[in-house]
């Protein structure tokens, strides 16, 4: 357990604070450069995987190859530790699939519905560790907590979006070291039934 969430922990750190420099730079520049458009020249061996398809919405044409292990890694993540999906999809997207930021906000929101939907299913049933009394309220403040994210969304510029994002992954990061390192107050705690 120690060994999976140092792990975790030193991968958001590293692409919380990728994302959040690439961020500090775009907003600094006179003329910000999205991420989703390429320089003139400039190959990478994704470009290269065969099985290619055109995403209409996104504007990209790519392998289907690279969403698929990305997708894989993401879901393994979450059904492991319970979270990865919007920390690790979001920045996985913008930067190796190069689509718009605008774009990975729904997109990577449906992925997330739908493996966590699984991922629910397969816990409830195999692990018995669903909380439902519990979740309700969750999900509660979760639908009011999108409705005012989605409105914050539409005025902040993409190059804001991918800084916020990125001090949310390291601030994550930052809790999950400190849970690692610090000694808890209480060593044992006793329930009653």
């Amino acid at each position: 357990d120690f060994f999976v969430a140092l792990m975790y922990v030193v991968l958001l750190g590293v692409v919380g604070g990728l994302m959040l420099i690439e961020s500090i730079r775009t907003l600094r520049a006179k003329s910000p450069v999205s991420t989703s458009a390429k320089r003139g020249g400039q190959h990478t061996w994704l470009e290269g995987l065969p099985f290619k398809q055109r995403f209409r919405q996104s504007k990209i044409y790519i392998s289907a190859i690279p969403p698929l292990a990305i997708g894989t890694f993401v879901g393994f993540l979450t059904a492991i530790m319970g979270v990865g999906g919007g920390f690790l999809m979001v920045p996985a997207m913008i930067y190796m699939l190069r689509m718009p930021t605008k774009l990975v906000i729904g997109t990577s929101t449906l992925q997330i519905v739908c493996v966590t939907a699984l991922t629910t299913v397969l816990q409830a049933t195999q692990n018995h560790s669903v909380d439902i009394m519990l979740a309700v309220p969750l999900i509660a403040g979760g639908v009011v907590g999108a409705q005012l994210g989605v409105g914050y969304g539409e005025r902040l510029k993409a190059e804001q979006l991918r800084a916020l994002l990125a001090m949310l992954v390291l601030a994550v990061a930052v809790r999950m070291a400190l849970g690692l390192t610090i000694r808890p107050s209480d060593m044992f705690s006793i329930e009653s039934p």
